[in-house]
């Protein structure tokens, strides 16, 4: 069985470019788990709040409840769920689920191939941050579930899967004239740049093309906080703030806070500024809560 074929083609609601993470999240949690005890299930009562907080923080900004990937990542395959009553998942009500004494595991015909293949499990968690998320919140999202990965790069497992453009951090650093457009930033070492960073506005991993009209030259910090939704850019071309961020020092206010309104810096002219189409699915699908008012001059 083709394992890493089974888990890039998993069952997703999808519709418009719809971020839909809740099975990757939910898979990646439980590579961690089997990394740390082979043999054990996951008791539904007892990870419910960490795959909440996870849906919360990685996944799209409209509510979501951990019971739907817990319930359907069945259908898949690669996971089976058990209750007081027998085998098979009540259903995707959390009452139900915490009532029947819901725990799900990995599939065993996975739990054997994972014993049997010792790389496997780490193939399977990087094609899953390949295809779900951007590289820029790759490890940060390791340590939230608990998984140990050895640096290495990430095979290309799927022949339809696109090649990325090597050409896009160049030709994006060059449209910004090597600034970040939210802050400035404009450092070098010598005659290389150093924390400017080419920025998806659209994701790759969601058909977000390697293009100038697609990209944004962010700083390492506001590269970071634009992919967790802190962080966006309006019809105007103006910046957004996330209501949800908090930051009381004067370095947050300073960097992020005062942010709220300000127009971007770049690109030059006779360049592509954003595209309507790739701003409005990062405000839709990244972008969290509402922006907060422009900071005052």
């Amino acid at each position: 069985m083709d394992w890493l074929e089974r888990i890039a083609t998993l069952r997703q609601w999808a519709r418009n470019g719809a971020r839909a993470p809740h099975k990757p999240l939910l898979l990646l949690y439980a590579l961690a788990r089997f990394q740390k005890d082979a043999d054990g299930g996951l008791r539904y009562t007892a990870v419910e709040h960490d795959l909440q907080n996870l849906l919360t923080e990685y996944g799209p900004p409209n509510r979501t409840t951990p019971a739907y990937p817990f319930h359907h990542l069945v259908s898949d395959g690669v996971w089976e769920v058990r209750t007081d009553r027998g085998t098979g998942s009540p259903g995707t009500a959390r009452r139900e689920l915490r009532e029947t004494g819901a725990t799900g595991r990995l599939a065993p015909e996975l739990r054997a191939a994972l014993r049997r293949e010792p790389d496997l499990l780490g193939r399977i968690a990087r094609l899953l941050l390949d295809l779900h998320f951007p590289p820029s919140l790759h490890g940060e999202l390791c340590e939230a579930v608990g998984l140990e990965l050895e640096p290495a790069e990430v095979e290309r497992l799927v022949p339809a899967r696109r090649q990325r453009d090597p050409r896009m951090r160049e030709l994006v650093l060059t449209a910004y004239e090597y600034q970040c457009a939210f802050c400035g930033y404009d450092g070098r070492i010598g005659a290389v740049p150093v924390g400017l960073e080419a920025a998806h506005v659209r994701w790759w991993a969601f058909g977000g093309p390697d293009d100038i009209d697609n990209g944004l030259c962010l700083c390492s910090l506001h590269h970071k906080l634009f992919d967790k939704g802190v962080l966006g850019v309006d019809g105007d071309h103006r910046i957004l703030v996330s209501q949800r961020f908090v930051g009381r020092s004067p370095a947050a206010r300073e960097h992020v806070i005062a942010l709220a309104g300000r127009p971007l810096t770049g690109p030059q002219p006779g360049v592509r500024p954003v595209a309507a189409a790739h701003r409005d699915w990062h405000t839709r699908q990244v972008f969290h809560g509402e922006p907060r008012p422009a900071a005052a001059a």
